[in-house]
């Protein structure tokens, strides 16, 4: 497990042992890895700094990535078949989704087309302009299918930034909320930074991800610093991921 041994506070020191629920590292199929040498790239990354168990998550949104059980399929056989083809077998490789609570999630959850995390979370995102009139329908008929909603990257919504008791809100109904890594830099900007150390201050963040979509994203982790109080609240968070989807 995680533990905070000395003064060295990169980020990336803490997260040999790291389980990523959250990227988009298949090729093709969103706007992450373009291609196969893109992914192998993201993948060759995350293995030296000893990430090797990684949930990969493409987008399913209707509008704009319409992506089904077999184009999921298909683009992760491609990256398993280039892994074991370059030896790199102790690479753990899973596949779901991020779902788009949009006008054809409930349709989804109805016909049994979801592909859920350890066959029991459900990572959901909503637009970034507001919060969709179907939401709370959607959460609601997630917990009636036996799932668990994860709310992909909270702090990045700027409509809730005004209106921060929604995020209790959000907890109150089951919703766990799961923290982008690259939000304790600007890299989204300082009010995401701001909003992502406090709901870690707050205690409200239950899971992490790396949200990582290309090898930039990538060398921007590796140079994120965090100080000591940070750290503290964020490795029991590492260490949950560890001991939820090892």
């Amino acid at each position: 497990m995680f533990q905070i041994l000395n003064k060295k506070n990169f980020l990336v020191d803490y997260l040999g042992q790291f389980v990523d629920i959250h990227s988009h590292i298949l090729p093709g199929i969103d706007d992450g890895a373009k291609d196969i040498s893109d992914s192998m790239d993201i993948i060759k990354g995350f293995n030296e700094i000893g990430i090797t168990h990684m949930i990969t998550t493409p987008h399913v949104n209707q509008n704009y990535y319409p992506n089904t059980a077999e184009s999921i399929h298909t683009a992760h056989n491609k990256v398993q078949n280039q892994l074991l083809h370059l030896g790199l077998k102790h690479i753990a490789l899973e596949s779901s989704s991020e779902y788009m609570i949009d006008s054809n999630f409930e349709n989804l959850l109805d016909q049994k087309l979801m592909a859920p995390i350890r066959n029991k979370y459900l990572l959901i995102e909503m637009p970034f302009v507001q919060t969709p009139i179907n939401f709370d329908q959607a959460t609601f008929k997630i917990a009636t299918k036996g799932y668990y909603p994860i709310l992909a990257h909270p702090e990045r919504y700027f409509f809730l930034h005004s209106n921060y008791k929604k995020y209790q809100d959000f907890k109150s109904k089951g919703i766990s909320l799961q923290l982008n890594l690259l939000s304790l830099s600007n890299y989204y900007g300082k009010q995401v930074s701001k909003i992502a150390e406090k709901l870690l201050l707050d205690n409200y963040i239950d899971f992490a991800g790396t949200d990582i979509h290309n090898v930039q994203q990538l060398e921007l982790l590796k140079n994120i610093k965090l100080s000591n109080s940070t750290l503290n609240r964020l490795v029991p968070i590492l260490n949950r991921n560890v001991e939820t989807f090892y």
